[in-house]
């Protein structure tokens, strides 16, 4: 075995390919969004909207690119609020990481959002939507805190519905498709397309969570790139075929099926089967993602309360299970509030926002590790080709599409933060009171 094939940090073996990389990219990135988002792209944009799944792929590519490098120079665990605090400090470091567990939150939210909608459609009563939202969350907290290994293998089981039921409505929908519903007529407004691409950058989230294998790629600096660029466009051509198919089936009927308007599409071609048939596998695959969630969002929680960011309770560890039990029932039963009562467009705007921002900070901390030149001591770090372009392209990009957020969305962010800073400044001063005297 060669130098170039055994990790020098880690001593993992470097075995994946350039073709294994991409589809645990593709794998990771394809989830539940795209059943929901085509509506709010259309009503945003109208025919235009695979423009905007083009720049969603553009900026999620560079973002990618950009925790790659990050990831290679700051080993650490905590993800993008390690890169952020190694370079700007702890206090950013620490509204990163707010930032991380806001966006993973509100993302859960939107998720259970569309998931009740979608099971009281497929059950035929629009009020069991709270319901079943309680029963699903009941399932997902139980599980959980029975342990990691149920967690995940309820992972596994409800990821293997989401691939199957796109391809299938592509594969036959595409055979209905009236040119007339799909011709693009003018160019569409910056403002629109920019508002429309900050939705969809849902749909594209999750694909810096592949990169944490990155220490088992082979000839990284060449594997990476390559398996971001090939799945990062087998993904975009997905979404933009989904898209299409469902508009040109729908029409102008695209913008206003806010609950599952692939459902709605499917239907309308093959008969009620394929409502059904959508429905029920687009419920699972938001049923996989939340269950995914629940898995990671809540260790965000129990690491702020075991650090003394939050009431000691939370960092709680269950004394059969060995899972933060109190830190999944207070994340799941936040989660059950925002999805009972928001819905899946505002909560999704909400994580992006959340997501784009730690997205920049991000591609900043890249510029200013490589000018230190930050890594491990023994290892090669991976450069993001063509010097500080992507990073810069990546602020740029984030920059414009921030430029469509309402007042009122930035307003809701700004209270989060307000929120936490109090929380980081009162939980400090009370770390450094000295403890009281005893006789």
């Amino acid at each position: 075995m060669t130098e170039t094939q055994r990790s020098t940090s880690t001593g993992f073996v470097r075995a994946v390919g350039t073709a294994a990389f991409a589809a645990s990219i593709f794998n990771v990135t394809v989830g539940g969004g795209i059943f929901r988002l085509p509506a709010t792209a259309a009503a945003a944009v109208g025919t235009a909207a695979p423009l905007a799944y083009v720049v969603c792929g553009l900026v999620m590519g560079c973002v990618a690119l950009c925790f790659a490098e990050a990831g290679s120079r700051v080993p650490l665990t905590g993800g993008p609020y390690a890169y952020v605090e190694a370079v700007f400090g702890r206090f950013p470091g620490f509204l990163a990481g707010v930032l991380l567990w806001m966006l993973g939150t509100t993302a859960m939210g939107g998720v259970a959002s569309a998931f009740a909608d979608g099971a009281a459609a497929l059950l035929g009563v629009p009020g069991a939507r709270v319901p079943v939202l309680v029963a699903a969350f009941a399932l997902i907290a139980f599980v959980n805190i029975r342990g990691v290994e149920q967690g995940a293998r309820l992972i596994v089981v409800l990821s293997l519905a989401k691939l199957l039921p796109l391809l299938l409505f592509v594969g036959i929908g595409v055979f209905h498709v009236m040119p007339a519903n799909i011709a693009i007529t003018g160019a569409p407004e910056a403002a629109g397309l920019a508002r429309a691409a900050i939705v969809l950058v849902f749909a594209f989230s999750g694909v810096e969570s592949a990169l944490a294998a990155s220490g088992e790629v082979r000839d990284p600096s060449r594997t990476i790139p390559r398996a971001l660029i090939i799945a990062m466009t087998g993904v975009t051509l997905l979404y933009i075929a989904v898209h299409v198919v469902a508009h040109g089936i729908l029409g102008p009927r695209l913008a206003t099926e806010t609950t599952d308007p692939l459902a709605t599409a499917f239907g309308s071609v093959v008969g009620a089967w394929g409502t059904a048939f959508l429905l029920a596998t687009a419920t699972v695959s938001r049923l996989g993602y939340t269950s995914g969630m629940a898995l990671a969002v809540p260790r965000a929680l129990w690491k702020f309360a075991d650090d003394g960011l939050l009431p000691r309770a939370v960092a709680a560890i269950h004394p059969r299970f060995r899972t933060p039990h109190v830190a999944i029932l207070v994340q799941v039963a936040l989660v059950l509030l925002l999805g009972a009562v928001f819905s899946f467009e505002d909560l999704a705007v909400i994580s992006n926002l959340a997501a784009l921002l730690l997205y920049g900070a991000c591609a900043a901390a890249v510029l200013t590790l490589r000018a230190r030149d930050v890594h491990a001591p023994g290892t090669v770090p991976y450069r993001v080709p063509g010097g500080p372009v992507i990073p810069v392209v990546t602020i740029a990009l984030i920059a414009w599409l921030l430029t469509s957020i309402t007042a009122t969305e930035w307003r809701v962010l700004a209270t989060v933060l307000a929120v936490a800073a109090a929380v980081y400044v009162v939980s400090g001063a009370a770390r450094r009171r000295p403890a009281p005297a005893t006789s």
